[in-house]
C-alpha cells in the first residue's frame, strides 16, 4: 500500500493496523542534538489516549511509546527516529460478524474494491487508531519548532451546539473531557452525547487549532503554500470532511473592506536599534497570506463527521452482493471529534516543522518582525 508518508524534509511514515501487535512511525529529517526522550513524546500521547471518560471509546490502550532508533544519550542523532506503540486491548472477535459485510460510512467497501483485502478487525489500516503514530510524530515536531511556537487545539462545536467565543478560555480546555474553551457549553455537550449514545447514534464536531508565536515567512507561493499543506494534513485525518483557514467559508459573506487585515506601523522606541514593529488590526486570513505565514496566530479549523460505527441498524450489502442490515458492535467513540483535538495539533506541528526546515534550507532563518499584537 502506497502513500503512507508525508512531509518533505521533516518526513513521517506511519505503519501498523488497529488490531495488529503494534503500530508506530519513522520520523526522518530531524536535526541532530535536540533533547528527546520517551517522556517528551508520551505527554502528547496521554492526551489522545482512549478510555479517559465515558464520552470516548472504552478500549484500554496505555499508548506507551518506545524509541527504537535515532537518539543517543538523550539527544537526536540526525538519523531516522523509529517510534513504536504496542496494541494491548484488541478485541477482534467484536468484528467477526461483519467479516463479509461493508459497514455504511466506513472505508470497508472502498478498501476492498482497491486492494481486494477485507481486514474487518476494526478497519485495519483505515482505523483512527493509526492517528496515535501521528501524535507521537507531532511530539518530535514540536521539538523542531522550539519553545517559541505554541500549538493548541479546542473543540468549538458538537453537533448543532457551538461555543460562545466571547467566553473562550484556554485554561478551561484542560479542565473538561471535551477540550471545550467555553465552560457553559460543557453540560450541553454532555446531555447531547449521552442522549445520542442511548439512542445508538453518534454526532460530528468541529475542531480549531491555533499556532501562536509563529515566525514570518513559512510557506512558499503556488505549490508549497502553508495553508494548502495544512489543509491536506487535516483532511488526511480519519473522518475529516472539511477544512478552513482563518474565517474560512465565512469570508464568502464578508466585504473586502471588512475582511482585509489592516496594518499600522509601530515606531521603534527612541534610541533603539531594533526595527519598527507592525500592528495587525485583525486576523481574518488566519495567519497566512499568499501561502506564507504573516507572524500572526495561525488558525485552522476542521469538521469531523459523525462516528459511522453505531448500534442503530443501517442498510448495506455484503461481499456476495446481498442486501443486509448492519449494527456495529465493539467499543467506539460517540463523537470522534473529542480525540481528534491532539491529532489536529500533531498534524499542524508536523507541517510547520517541515516548512521551517524547508525555509531554512532556502533562505535561512525566518523573520520575526516585532509586533505588538
Amino acid at each position: 500500500m502506497s502513500a503512507n508518508s508525508f512531509g518533505t524534509l521533516f518526513r513521517v511514515t506511519t505503519w501498523g493496523e488497529s488490531h495488529g501487535p503494534a503500530l508506530g512511525c519513522v520520523v526522518d529529517g530531524v536535526p541532530p542534538r535536540l533533547p528527546l526522550d520517551e517522556a517528551a513524546i508520551q505527554r502528547w500521547l496521554d492526551r489522545r489516549r482512549p478510555g479517559q471518560s465515558r464520552f470516548t471509546t472504552q478500549r484500554r490502550e496505555p499508548d506507551q511509546v518506545r524509541i527504537l532508533s535515532g537518539t543517543f544519550e538523550g539527544q537526536t542523532t540526525g538519523t531516522p527516529i523509529q517510534l513504536l506503540i504496542e496494541n494491548v486491548d484488541q478485541r477482534s472477535k467484536d468484528y467477526s460478524e461483519i467479516a463479509r459485510t461493508f459497514r455504511p460510512g466506513h472505508a470497508d467497501l472502498a478498501y476492498w474494491a482497491k486492494y481486494g483485502i477485507r481486514d474487518y478487525r476494526g478497519g485495519g489500516r483505515s482505523s483512527a487508531r493509526e492517528t496515535a503514530a501521528r501524535v507521537a510524530a507531532g511530539g518530535v515536531a514540536r521539538l523542531v519548532l522550539g519553545p517559541d511556537v505554541t500549538i493548541r487545539g479546542a473543540l468549538v462545536q458538537v453537533g448543532p451546539h457551538r461555543i460562545d467565543r466571547a467566553r473562550w478560555d484556554w485554561a478551561e480546555v484542560e479542565r473538561n473531557p471535551f477540550w471545550c474553551p467555553d465552560p457553559e457549553m460543557v453540560p450541553v455537550w454532555e446531555r447531547h452525547i449521552d442522549e445520542l449514545r442511548r439512542a445508538g447514534d453518534s454526532t460530528g464536531a468541529v475542531i480549531e487549532v491555533v499556532a501562536s508565536g509563529m515566525p514570518m515567512g513559512l510557506g512558499a507561493p503556488i505549490y508549497g503554500k502553508l495553508d494548502a499543506e495544512l489543509a491536506a494534513a487535516m483532511m488526511s485525518i480519519n473522518a475529516v470532511k472539511g477544512v478552513e483557514i482563518g474565517d474560512g467559508f465565512a469570508a464568502a459573506e464578508a466585504t473586502g473592506s471588512a475582511h482585509a487585515d489592516e496594518m499600522r506601523a509601530r515606531p521603534a522606541p527612541p534610541g533603539s536599534n531594533t526595527p519598527a514593529g507592525i500592528d495587525f488590526l485583525s486576523n481574518h486570513a488566519g495567519g497566512v497570506l499568499g501561502g506564507i505565514s504573516t507572524g500572526q496566530d495561525l488558525i485552522v479549523r476542521f469538521a469531523v463527521k459523525p462516528t459511522s460505527s453505531i448500534t442503530t441498524p443501517r442498510r448495506s450489502v455484503d461481499i456476495d452482493g446481498r442486501d443486509i442490515d448492519v449494527a456495529t458492535k465493539g467499543r467506539h467513540d460517540p463523537c470522534v471529534g473529542l480525540r481528534a483535538v491532539p491529532v489536529g495539533e500533531a498534524m499542524a506541528a508536523c507541517v510547520l516543522a517541515d516548512q521551517l526546515l524547508r525555509h531554512r534550507g532556502q533562505v535561512g532563518e525566518p523573520a520575526r518582525f516585532p509586533r505588538s499584537d
